[in-house]
């Protein structure tokens, strides 16, 4: 068996969620901060959950801030890019 120590930064991992949400992270890097924002429809408590932290993450990835807002009578929920 040959053991070797590698950086972390050298892994690269795919994660499941980010091609669940590619449509909704290609629409985040679009916006502009203090422009539009992005309305999903949700079906339940566990799909908004899943939403924000993959969302949350693009954008911390990408240098960017990401806020969101949830309207829950019209189970939508609102992304837009801060200032």
């Amino acid at each position: 068996m040959d053991i070797k120590f590698v950086k972390r930064t050298n892994i690269k991992s795919s994660k499941k969620r980010t091609s669940k949400f590619k449509p909704l992270l290609e629409a985040i890097e679009k916006l502009k901060p203090g422009g539009q924002a992005v309305e999903v429809s949700y079906s339940n408590e566990k799909n908004i959950n899943s939403m924000r932290t993959a969302v949350y993450q693009f954008g911390k990835q990408n240098d960017f801030k990401v806020k969101s807002r949830r309207d829950a009578d019209n189970k939508k929920i609102y992304f837009y890019r801060d200032k």
